[in-house]
């Protein structure tokens, strides 16, 4: 039997403050949760953003994962947040496509595993579509190229809140990110690992609403989504 596909609605916030994107993804995350234990129609939204410059740290993180003091956060006019997602510590800002999922998993009938095996996926997948190869890393969450050799280096992060099968938090894809403000930070953790962005493999930067229309159609077909924009 072919399964419906769940309805998800995309919002572009554009370039937004980290803490304002953040209290809002909390906000709609409460309001899923509340009408999934009230038994109500859920509504699973995708958000796209671009943050100014900001480090987070997840629940696992090191804070000496951050290698620079609070004096040279605000010369670099960058902020610190320690955030309520999986995972260690990662940099966002501007160029870099970030994407906030608060869906309900029960509506598209996957598990955690494999919601987090499918936004690779979609990224993956996409990546594809400009003749990169991209692929998962054991152990190592996110979209890695080159993965099992001295070259390994990360282009998209992922780091989730998940509560009653309920998500919030996503992923971050370097598109044109500057990568010094990498420097900074023990990326995710690993020492013994780079980074990289689609406009350094390309060699030219890239059309950021290009690649969201690419993640688009390859979220619509693997998480079966009916995406209607607001």
């Amino acid at each position: 039997m072919k399964i419906a596909p769940t309805k998800v609605y995309v919002k572009d916030l554009g370039l937004i403050d980290y803490k304002k994107a953040w209290d809002f993804q909390k906000k709609m995350f409460d309001e899923l949760l509340e009408a999934k234990s009230n038994l109500k129609t859920s509504k699973n939204q995708l958000l796209f953003c671009e943050h100014q410059h900001v480090y987070t740290l997840g629940k696992s993180g090191k804070r000496t994962n951050l290698l620079i003091s609070d004096e040279k956060l605000a010369r670099i006019e960058a902020k610190f947040y320690k955030v309520d997602r999986g995972g260690d510590i990662t940099y966002h800002g501007p160029g870099q496509i970030v994407g906030y999922l608060i869906f309900d998993l029960d509506d598209i009938a996957t598990s955690i595993k494999d919601f987090v095996f499918n936004i690779e996926e979609v990224i993956i997948r996409t990546l594809s579509t400009y003749t990169i190869t991209a692929t998962r890393l054991d152990k190592a969450t996110g979209v890695w190229l080159d993965a099992y050799t001295p070259k390994a280096r990360k282009i998209a992060a992922i780091g989730m809140r998940i509560h009653n099968h309920v998500t919030m938090h996503g992923f971050a894809l370097n598109v044109n990110t500057s990568l010094d403000y990498f420097n900074n930070i023990v990326a995710c953790g690993l020492s013994n690992k780079g980074v990289t962005t689609l406009e350094k493999e390309m060699g030219t930067p890239q059309n950021l609403q290009e690649v969201k229309k690419r993640l688009l159609e390859n979220f619509s077909e693997i998480f079966t989504l009916n995406l209607e924009r607001e």
